[in-house]
């Protein structure tokens, strides 16, 4: 069963999950490149126990992590979409946007496409005053992304990620942020 898209943009679906999507999202997942920002690649069962946590949090908030199609044959591209962090931080609570693609998605601006849409729907649907991103300063692929998006970078605001431990070389992270 197909389900129907909740945003669309010239190239790219963003839908509900379906089942059809746990295979190609766990092969995303344990590609050592897509999670170079990551603290490992994900196993099948983590990748499985993502899925369920991103159903979850729709359910609970009625938004979160869309699954990202291409218009054109429907493949998987990764996800894209809002979430509200478990963890605490200066900054929180707040929304986060955020994204994954594979691989062959990669340098196509496929991620600046969807997330502007996302922050559309965040603005006009979801009334949000902000959203925010975070990623490890070593990721420029994903702060280009950000930066194109006109959100903002304070480096004041930078913060140690609290899921991760003092020490872990991916333990600092940026924030930027965008009132919408």
């Amino acid at each position: 069963m197909t389900n129907s898209a909740i945003i669309e943009t010239p190239r790219v679906r963003l839908r509900h999950w379906q089942e059809s999507d746990r295979e190609p999202f766990a092969r995303m997942n344990a590609d050592p490149r897509v999670m170079e920002f990551f603290p490992s690649p994900l196993s099948a069962a983590q990748s499985d126990a993502l899925m369920s946590k991103i159903a979850s949090h729709f359910r609970r908030y009625g938004f979160g992590l869309y699954a990202a199609e291409l218009r054109s044959d429907g493949t998987f591209a990764g996800f894209i979409g809002l979430s509200v962090p478990s963890f605490k931080a200066h900054f929180t609570p707040c929304v986060e946007i955020g994204w994954r693609l594979a691989r062959q998605a990669w340098g196509q601006g496929l991620a600046t496409e969807t997330a502007t849409a996302v922050l559309q729907h965040a603005r006009n649907v979801l009334h949000l005053p902000e959203v925010v991103s975070i990623t490890v300063p070593a990721n420029v692929r994903s702060r280009r992304v950000m930066e194109k998006l006109g959100m903002t970078h304070d480096p004041a605001e930078d913060f140690d990620h609290p899921q991760l431990p003092p020490g872990h070389p991916l333990r600092r992270h940026v924030l930027y942020r965008l009132g919408l």
